[in-house]
C-alpha cells in the first residue's frame, strides 16, 4: 500500500463550482487554515485545470483530486493531471481498484453494510458516508459496530459546525464539507472564516486536522 492510499487528514473540502481563475487562491486560502485536502467535483466548470493548477501548488502535506467520479476513465485523468485523490458520490468496485492501483487515496461512497464490505474488499480504507444527512448519526454509530476497526468513515452532505461533536461521538473520523465551507460566491475573507470554524470545531471535537 502507497501513502497515497492513505491519509491522516480528516477535514475534506469540496469545491463544486469552482473554476480554473479561482483555484489558486481559494486552495492557499484553504491550506493556509488547515485544510490538507481538497476535491474538485467533476461537475465543476473545467475540474481537470482546476484540479492541475492546485496540484502544480504543491502545498505541503495536502491531498489534491476529484470528487463526483463516476468511471474508470476519469480515475486515470486524475492522476494524469497530477491528481492524488478519487471521491465518488457510490460504490464503483472498478473505479476503487483503479485509483488504488495507481496508488491514489480513494473515498468511495457508501450508506449501507453491504456497500462498506463491497468496497472494503475491493481494497477501500477509508468511505464516504453519503448523504450523511439523510442516514444519520445513529446509521453510523450501527455500521462502526461492524466495520473493522481501521477503517475510517467521514459523513459527508448536509452537516454544519454545530453537528461535528455529534457525528464524532458516534464515530465518525472525519468529514466533507461543501456548501458549508466553499461556494463560488464566496469572497476568499468567507472562505477563510469558514475553515477556522471548521477546523476548530473538529479540532474540539478530538479530530486530529
Amino acid at each position: 500500500m502507497t501513502a497515497m492510499q492513505t491519509s491522516s487528514s480528516s477535514l475534506a473540502a469540496i469545491l463544486r463550482g469552482i473554476v480554473p481563475e479561482q483555484a489558486e487562491q481559494v486552495a492557499i486560502t484553504l491550506h493556509r487554515n488547515g485544510i490538507r485536502m481538497m476535491e474538485v467535483t467533476l461537475n465543476s466548470p473545467d475540474p481537470f485545470r482546476s484540479m492541475a493548477i492546485i496540484a502544480r501548488l504543491q502545498l505541503q502535506d495536502c491531498v489534491v483530486g476529484a470528487g463526483t467520479v463516476l468511471n474508470v476513465d476519469d480515475v486515470q485523468r486524475t492522476h494524469d493531471t497530477g491528481g492524488q485523490l478519487i471521491v465518488t458520490p457510490n460504490c464503483d468496485v472498478a473505479v476503487i481498484q483503479h485509483a488504488l492501483k495507481l496508488g491514489m487515496l480513494t473515498l468511495p461512497g457508501i450508506a449501507t453494510a453491504t456497500e462498506a464490505f463491497t468496497a472494503i474488499h475491493a481494497g477501500a480504507t477509508q468511505l464516504k458516508l453519503f448523504p450523511a444527512i439523510t442516514y444519520g448519526c445513529v446509521h453510523l454509530k450501527a455500521l462502526k459496530a461492524v466495520l473493522p476497526h481501521h477503517i475510517r468513515i467521514f459523513p459527508v452532505g448536509g452537516i454544519g459546525a454545530a453537528d461535528v461533536d455529534l457525528w464524532v461521538k458516534s464515530g465518525a473520523n472525519g468529514f466533507g464539507f461543501g456548501s458549508e465551507l466553499f461556494k463560488p460566491e464566496y469572497s476568499l475573507s468567507d472562505i477563510e472564516s469558514r475553515a477556522r470554524q471548521l477546523v476548530q470545531c473538529c479540532t474540539a471535537a478530538g479530530l486530529v486536522v
